[in-house]
C-alpha cells in the first residue's frame, strides 16, 4: 500500500461503503482540465458527471481561478454577521436576486445543498411562527427524492442508505408517491401520473390536517433517485396544488440549477416561483463550497417585521456569503451567461438524442433527461420493465469498465446510469462518450443484449 493509500484510511468518505473501501482503497484524482480528470497514476477520463453534479463549467477556467487568486489577496475572509458584508458577496446576492424567478428577492448564503435546505427548512419554521401559524410543522416530499444529508434534510430525502440507522423520518417528514413515469402505479400516462401525483399531496396534507402542514418540497428533475423526469406540468401543478392547500412551495435546484436543463433554473421551463428556492453545485461550479437559498418576499417580510423589536434573526454560519466563494459564484455566472447556457443547450439536445438512441439495446428500458442531465435504465426484459438481478451489479460492472476505457458517469445502485456532462462539451465529446459507453455495455452484458 503507498503512502496515500495508508493515509487514506484516516478519512471516513462521505456515502461509502467502508469496509469495502478498505480493502480496494482510494482512486486518486491528481489534475483536471476541460472536461477530464487524470489520476496519480496518469490514468485519463472524461467526466460525464461533472464531478458530483457540480462542475457545470468545466474544470481549469481561467476567468474562475483568477477570480479566486484575486479576492484571495485582496480579501480572504469576511464575516457577514452583525451588518458586515463584502462586495462579492453583495454583488452576488444581488444577482441571483435578478436570475431567479419573480418575486424571490432575498438571499441567506450557506456552504452547500445539504444546510441550504437546512435553511429553508428553518425559515419555514420561523415564518408560521411569526404571523401566528404554529401548528404548522410538517413537511411532504417525494419518494426517491433527495434534499441533502443533513440532520434535518436526510429525513426529506426519500432513498433507504440515508436513513438507515439515522432515526429518520421524522414524525414531522412524510413523502408521497414520485412523479416516476416509467415505473408509477398510475403510469406511463403522462396526464394520469400527473393527476395521481396531485391528488396524492393533497390526500397526504388532509391526512396530516392541512392547518399543520407547513411545506411540500421537491426537485424539477428527481437527481440521485435515478433522473427521474416528472409529467410535464409538474411544477406548474405543484405551485397551484400548495397555493390551493395553504402550504409553501420550496424547490430544490441544487442540482437543476445553473444551465444543468438548459435555463439558468429548472422552474423557468413552467415560469414557476416557489416561495422558497435552494441551490448550490454549479452556483460555483465546484471550484468552491458554496449554496443559497432564496426567499419569497412574503417570507422576508414576516421575517423582518418579526425582529422589529431589534432581535436579529437567529440564523447564520461562519462562512456564509465567504468573499472567495462570491467571487468564483461572480465568475461562474459570467461564463453561464457569455456563452456556457448557449453550449450547453445546444449540445444538450444532440446528447439526448444520442443518449436516447441506446434504447434500442435489449438492456436499456428507458433513456430520460433533459439538457446536460440524464439517466439511461437498465431492465432484463424491455416489456415486463423487470430489474437484472441486483447480485450481477450490472451498472457497476459497466462503469467499472467504462472507466479503464476512460470515462466516469454515475452507477445507481438499482442498474440507472446517471450523467451529467459540463456545459463545455463538445458535439464529438458526446459522440466519444457514447462510444465508450455502447461498448462497455457490450461487453458486460454480452452481443446477446444488443
Amino acid at each position: 500500500m503507498n503512502n496515500l493509500q495508508e493515509k487514506d484510511q484516516h478519512w471516513l468518505h462521505p456515502v461509502t461503503a467502508l469496509m469495502d473501501h478498505q480493502e480496494k482503497g482510494v482512486c486518486v484524482w491528481k489534475s483536471a482540465e476541460g472536461i477530464h480528470l487524470v489520476d496519480v497514476n496518469g490514468h485519463r477520463v472524461q467526466d460525464a458527471f461533472s464531478g458530483l453534479w457540480c462542475v457545470n463549467a468545466g474544470y481549469g477556467q481561467r476567468t474562475i481561478i483568477e477570480a479566486a487568486r484575486r479576492q484571495l489577496e485582496e480579501l480572504p475572509y469576511a464575516t457577514g454577521y452583525f451588518g458586515f458584508g463584502s462586495e462579492p458577496a453583495i454583488e452576488l446576492a444581488h444577482r441571483l436576486a435578478k436570475l431567479t424567478p419573480a418575486g424571490l428577492n432575498h438571499v441567506i448564503f450557506g456552504q452547500g445543498g445539504s444546510d441550504a435546505v437546512d435553511t429553508a427548512i428553518r425559515t419555514v419554521r420561523y415564518y408560521f411562527n411569526a404571523i401566528g401559524r404554529p401548528c404548522k410543522k410538517h413537511f411532504i416530499a417525494v419518494q426517491r427524492g433527495y434534499h441533502g444529508s443533513s440532520a434535518m434534510g436526510s429525513g426529506l430525502t426519500a432513498l433507504p442508505v440515508f436513513h438507515r440507522y439515522f432515526d429518520v423520518p421524522t414524525p414531522n417528514q412524510h413523502h408521497i408517491e414520485a412523479p416516476y413515469l416509467y415505473r408509477h402505479s398510475a403510469g406511463p400516462d403522462e396526464a394520469s401520473v400527473l393527476e395521481a401525483t396531485v391528488a396524492a399531496l393533497k390526500s397526504k396534507v388532509h391526512e396530516i390536517g392541512q392547518n399543520e402542514v407547513a411545506a411540500f418540497i421537491c426537485e424539477p428533475i428527481i437527481g440521485s433517485g435515478g433522473v427521474i423526469v416528472p409529467p410535464a406540468g409538474y411544477l406548474k401543478a405543484m405551485r397551484a396544488t400548495c397555493d390551493e392547500l395553504g402550504i409553501l412551495l420550496i424547490v430544490d435546484e441544487v442540482i437543476t440549477g445553473f444551465g444543468r436543463t438548459g435555463p439558468m433554473f429548472a422552474c423557468e421551463h413552467e415560469g414557476v416561483s416557489p416561495d422558497l428556492m435552494v441551490m448550490a453545485k454549479g452556483l460555483t461550479s465546484g471550484y468552491a463550497p458554496m449554496g443559497a437559498t432564496i426567499i419569497s418576499d412574503r417570507i422576508y417580510a414576516a421575517i423582518a417585521e418579526a425582529g422589529s423589536d431589534g432581535t436579529p434573526f437567529g440564523h447564520g454560519q461562519t462562512y456564509a456569503g465567504h468573499p472567495v466563494s462570491a467571487a468564483i459564484a461572480n465568475a461562474t455566472l459570467d461564463l453561464y451567461e457569455n456563452s456556457l447556457l448557449k453550449n450547453g443547450t445546444a449540445v444538450g439536445e444532440y446528447f439526448q438524442e444520442r443518449l436516447r438512441g441506446l434504447e434500442k439495446l435489449e438492456i436499456v428500458g428507458q433513456v430520460r433527461g433533459q439538457g446536460m442531465l440524464a439517466g439511461l435504465e437498465l431492465v432484463a426484459d424491455k416489456q415486463t420493465r423487470a430489474k437484472p438481478d441486483a447480485s450481477l451489479k450490472l451498472g457497476q460492472k459497466i462503469l467499472a469498465h467504462a472507466f479503464s476505457e476512460g470515462l466516469v458517469f454515475r452507477a445507481f445502485a438499482d442498474d440507472i446510469l446517471g450523467f451529467a456532462p459540463s456545459l463545455n462539451y463538445t458535439n464529438a465529446d458526446v459522440d466519444k462518450l457514447i462510444e465508450i459507453l455502447v461498448f462497455s455495455i457490450e461487453k458486460v452484458v454480452g452481443t446477446r443484449w444488443v
